[in-house]
């Protein structure tokens, strides 16, 4: 059974413009936007920031994981929570009619865009530093993805049509 891949799935730390790239690539596939984010605040009707205050990291990723198992879409950009790559069923999920588009950006500016971690939202453990969190991740963020694009130094139409020319013939 050899399903099309329909969807792409961004992958990458906070930071790394999942939720600016994947709007604008909605629109020039003419496909729908889906923020994980979004949908979990919606959810818990609480913030990222207020859900791994009061449950911790590992309870979000827990959470996130469900939300992502519960998706079931076609033709879409999903732009995924930065954690989403700790859940294995969640990935495997999403790789079943996605391809998975790793925006890999250089810790020194997703340090800049950050800011200040302990208002982002991020599943991460206490006392545990952005940079921390970045080096444990990435090698998570290379064995899931399909396709990696190097974006520092591009800008948004620059990623997108990366993006694109990596994934011609790909989905369906």
């Amino acid at each position: 059974m050899s399903e099309q891949k329909t969807n792409l799935v961004l992958i990458g730390m906070a930071g790394a413009g999942k939720s600016t790239v994947g709007p604008l690539l909605a629109r020039m596939l003419a496909y729908g936007f889906v923020d994980v984010d979004d949908l979990i605040a919606a959810d818990q009707q609480q913030s990222l920031q207020e859900l791994v205050d009061r449950h911790g990291a590992a309870w979000f990723r827990k959470l996130e994981e469900r939300i992502l198992l519960g998706l079931e879409l076609q033709h879409h950009v999903i732009a995924t929570g930065g954690s989403a790559i700790y859940g294995k069923a969640g990935m495997r999920h999403l790789r079943q009619n996605g391809l998975l588009v790793f925006l890999d950006v250089p810790l020194t500016i997703l340090e800049a865009r950050v800011g200040d971690v302990a208002t982002r939202g991020l599943a991460r453990e206490e006392g545990q530093s952005f940079a921390q969190l970045y080096a444990e991740r990435q090698p998570l963020y290379h064995r899931y993805a399909d396709i990696r694009i190097a974006c520092a130094g591009k800008t948004l139409a620059q990623i997108c049509a990366a993006i694109i020319e990596a994934g011609a013939g790909t989905l369906g």
